[in-house]
């Protein structure tokens, strides 16, 4: 979905843990397909991909700890309104000099 709505530019970086699902080949030809570079962390080391880390723990935090998830399509539907009605769009982000994402990315 970001791909879709946010078009970044060749050199981002995507964070992830080992998980399978960001090793699988159909996973990778796609981040490769739109110039996406690949950050991985190390066995058992967290502190590699700090940024991947802080996030999750945000989202915890900030949604999955506060509500009672249903089902998954409850879950999902969550998430989603999460991350795009207030992640990407209201919520301050400290490392982004206290802007929302979508501010960060519209300075100019």
């Amino acid at each position: 979905m970001a791909l879709l709505n946010r078009t970044p530019k060749p050199g981002l970086i995507h964070h992830s843990d080992r998980g399978s699902v960001y090793c699988a080949s159909d996973y990778i030809a796609v981040l490769q397909a739109y110039g996406i570079e690949r950050s991985m962390s190390r066995k058992a080391d967290c502190w590699d991909n700090a940024v991947a880390e802080s996030f999750f723990g945000t989202l915890k935090q900030e949604l999955v700890f506060r509500i009672k998830l249903q089902s998954r399509t409850a879950t999902r539907t969550a998430i989603f309104e999460y991350l795009e009605g207030y992640y990407n769009s209201r919520r301050r982000h400290s490392t982004l000099g206290f802007l929302s994402p979508i501010d960060f990315e519209g300075r100019k």
